[in-house]
């Protein structure tokens, strides 16, 4: 049982990075409101998503879908148009699917109790907190892995962070460091200082306002936290496609919701054997997902039929397209490069 000097010392380390936040903490757009629309928005794109990659795309998607009702009222296929570049579009997809069940589970506005939050699609422990701490003052650590990399760093504490109970392991020990009535900004104090100071590789500790109470730091033993010993091995997916091409045009098909690359378009997957001899070139590409090293065999077929190309599509539900209809879908980032690289070769003839 923690005595109470003990309890002091964990709040003076808490407000030790609130006086560090004030001064240094970042100036970015979702600070400036409190609107839980636009704070969900902001956590589910930056939760892959680095603030200088995503901060436009924040932009857009707020400006496009400035609230609930019209994230709900949109066509999946535009909500994918404007997560494009962002990647993991499963997320956009929950988004999605969160917002009709906001319309339709909470009558349009936006659930401002923790639980009622959890059961949106896509959110998960770490955004409900940020949602709740920020926008409705609950005293909730939003536990993310630059908590668990600071808290552990602090306090030289070698509990695993991937073990299953790390997140409330670590919760109970931000809550001790949390002044009252301050959650929000102590969760995004904890925020900053790990992407900007606390780092996982080559940490500024001279920087750090916490460097004088953190224990891994006066040990010198920075580098063995956090303590993390279950991994997920990558497995291995081949995939076969065929870019087919006619006058220009070429097929796409939407994925379906299950598997990767949920409602994402693809190029045909099966043809025709006869096609071969239409086919002018073929390429491997590589692609690292977060748990799967992806090698696509990709083949460029050209054929001389338009009556062959239509029927093909109409048989097997492709819908046919032109480079300027490819930039209003969404593909996987692989067959996104290809066709980039093939726009890009074309324009040179």
């Amino acid at each position: 049982m923690k005595t109470k000097k003990q309890n002091a010392d964990f709040l003076h380390v808490g407000r030790k990075l609130l006086e560090w936040y004030q001064i240094h903490g970042r100036d970015l757009p979702f600070r400036k409101t409190n609107d839980p629309y636009k704070i969900w928005i902001c956590e589910i794109i930056f939760q892959q998503t680095r603030i200088e990659q995503g901060l436009n795309h924040y932009r857009n998607f707020i400006e496009r879908f400035p609230d609930v009702q019209t994230l709900a009222e949109a066509e999946t296929d535009e909500v994918l148009l404007y997560w494009k570049g962002l990647g993991y579009y499963s997320r956009a997809l929950n988004l999605h699917k969160a917002a009709l069940q906001i319309m339709n589970d909470f009558k349009g506005a936006f659930p401002n109790e923790h639980d009622d939050i959890l059961k949106l699609n896509g959110v998960g422990k770490y955004t409900a907190a940020a949602i709740s701490s920020i926008c409705f003052g609950k005293k909730i650590a939003a536990v993310d892995g630059n908590f668990y990399r600071v808290l552990s760093r602090v306090f030289a504490d070698d509990f695993d962070i991937s073990n299953s109970k790390a997140f409330d392991y670590f919760s109970e020990l931000a809550l001790k460091m949390m002044p009252e009535n301050e959650a929000g900004h102590f969760n995004e104090a904890m925020m900053d200082l790990g992407s900007e100071i606390c780092k996982p590789r080559n940490p500024l500790c001279d920087s750090c306002p916490l460097n004088k109470d953190c224990l891994a730091f006066n040990l010198g033993k920075i580098p063995n936290f956090p303590v993390k010993t279950k991994k997920v091995k990558a497995t291995d997916l081949e995939l076969h496609y065929s870019f087919v091409e006619f006058d220009g045009q070429f097929l796409v098909k939407q994925r379906k919701d299950d598997f990767i690359w949920k409602k994402l378009y693809e190029f045909p997957i099966e043809i025709p054997a006869e096609w071969e001899e239409f086919k002018v070139k073929h390429k491997t590409i590589s692609h690292k997902l977060t748990h799967k090293n992806v090698t696509i065999q990709m083949s460029h077929i050209i054929l001389e039929s338009k009556e062959v190309f239509t029927e093909f599509a109409a048989e097997n539900d492709f819908i046919i397209i032109n480079e300027k209809e490819s930039h209003q879908k969404s593909f996987p980032k692989p067959l996104e490069n290809y066709l980039t690289d093939f726009f890009k070769k074309a324009e040179l003839f």
